[in-house]
């Protein structure tokens, strides 16, 4: 990424959207962008399985799992196939557990927390609607940067 979320507030205004909630860095890349692609789902990663299984094209997966901390949503097998499949980010608005694990791999991942329960399979949620995290609307085909410094998302690409 060639500007900082802070240098695109800066430079964008009110384009760039700036997603107020406290994720913390789990992945091994803390700043990373691009494509938006979702999930909604509440303590059921099924959709997110079938997300990640599909060819990533250096986009990023937002997760709306309702901010629940009682199952994780994502692991180091699906961490890790997100890579294989050339996913750049994910942001969990929920929990993520294997930490240490996904914290070795090269992908950007952001998550209110850890649990280390799993979540059921029983292949509820919705791909690729519009979510709203920390007060947000998130698109499927909106941008998304990220660093150390928060998320911002914009209908189009900011350079």
């Amino acid at each position: 990424m060639n500007q900082r979320t802070a240098d695109l507030c800066d430079n964008h205004g009110d384009l760039a959207r700036v997603v107020e909630e406290l994720f913390s860095d789990f992945g091994g890349k803390t700043a990373f962008f691009g494509r938006v692609s979702t999930v909604l789902a509440y303590e059921d990663n099924s959709k997110v399985r079938e997300a990640l299984s599909e060819n990533g094209e250096g986009r990023v997966l937002v997760i709306d799992g309702g901010g629940s901390l009682r199952r994780a949503l994502l692991g180091d097998q699906l961490a890790e196939m997100a890579v294989a499949n050339g996913w750049t980010g994910i942001v969990v608005f929920g929990c993520i557990r294997d930490s240490v694990a996904i914290s070795a791999l090269p992908l950007g991942v952001k998550a209110i927390g850890t649990c280390p329960r799993k979540t059921e399979k029983l292949g509820q949620g919705l791909r690729n609607v519009a979510v709203r995290i920390g007060g947000t609307d998130i698109k499927p085909g909106d941008w998304l940067y990220a660093d150390e410094d928060g998320v911002i998302v914009s209908a189009s690409p900011l350079h």
